[in-house]
């Protein structure tokens, strides 16, 4: 299995690069935060998965580890395909996921594109007892809380699902936990050019 590249990008798209690597040019659907920050001809690591069926030979490209163990764990819901799985990835941070299905929160995985709630409730449902309730720290479970806060009122603001994400990845993990100071920040990132 393929479990990482690194390599010149090629090529950028919405859900795709194209990495090259000794010559030959990967396609690799990638997060939708990786494929906004990725430049033609600088170098990127990506963590990978590998997806293999009759009727794919997909790779699907993260920035950490992390995400791609959780891609892999979603892989493994009856019904989530990978391009479901990728869609989760890109619209929900790690914590916000871990969070969602240790307090079993239906709506948090609703709001991903293309899943309703009988899927959300599936999904949590399938993967319960499969994250060890010691990996969220209380820090961690303030912080996630506080981004689901801000998350709902860059929604109810009018923003799409994606942008409300790509604003809170912008905002950086070390800074304040106040919502109100967190929802400037987000609020900045859609202001600058």
């Amino acid at each position: 299995m393929i479990s990482s590249v690194h390599g010149s990008i090629a090529g950028v798209s919405e859900d795709f690069l194209i990495v090259e690597v000794g010559g030959i040019g990967l396609k690799i659907a990638a997060t939708k935060a990786a494929c906004k920050e990725a430049r033609m001809g600088e170098r990127i690591f990506l963590y990978t998965h590998l997806v293999v069926r009759e009727d794919l030979l997909a790779l699907y490209g993260f920035e950490s580890m992390e995400e791609r163990d959780l891609f892999a764990m979603f892989l493994g819901v009856s019904g989530i395909g990978p391009k479901t799985g990728m869609s989760i990835i890109s619209t929900l941070n790690p914590d916000t996921i871990r969070r969602a299905i240790l307090e079993n929160q239906v709506d948090v995985f609703s709001r991903v594109p293309g899943i309703g709630k009988k899927s959300a409730a599936k999904i949590l449902l399938q993967l319960q007892g499969k994250i060890p309730a010691d990996l969220l720290q209380q820090d961690a479970l303030v912080s996630a809380d506080v981004d689901t806060r801000v998350f709902e009122a860059l929604t109810s603001l009018g923003y799409s699902v994606v942008e409300a994400q790509s604003a809170l990845q912008s905002i950086p993990k070390d800074g304040s936990c106040e919502v109100e100071e967190r929802l400037k920040l987000a609020l900045k990132y859609f202001s600058t050019p």
